[in-house]
């Protein structure tokens, strides 16, 4: 697996790597390599410990205030010839403007 790492170089000399999105997984080294050597290790003995699981929230916000009218004609047998109608509509109305 790909983890996406900051490696920044410090004003006092060497090089620090984070792994992006985890504040708390750093390393530190005097040259690139061994930061990211090091990082490497510290991303390792992390993914040791822990395990990712998918967690199921309910979303914050209430229902969009349209979905109840969602499919609300599906089982119209008109409603495809009302549609029709307005696409005919909306065409000569357009072709009377040009």
């Amino acid at each position: 697996m790909t983890y996406p790492i900051l490696l920044e170089s410090k004003k006092q000399g060497g090089y620090r790597a984070t792994v992006l999105g985890w504040p708390d997984c750093t390393a530190q080294g005097a040259t690139r390599q061994e930061a990211l050597s090091r990082i490497r290790q510290v991303l390792s003995d992390r993914l040791s410990r822990v395990k990712i699981i998918p967690l199921e929230i309910e979303p914050s916000q209430p229902e969009h205030p349209w979905l109840k009218f969602a499919e609300m004609f599906k089982d119209n047998p008109v409603f495809d010839e009302v549609v029709a109608e307005i696409k005919n509509r909306v065409v000569n109305t357009q072709l009377n403007l040009e």
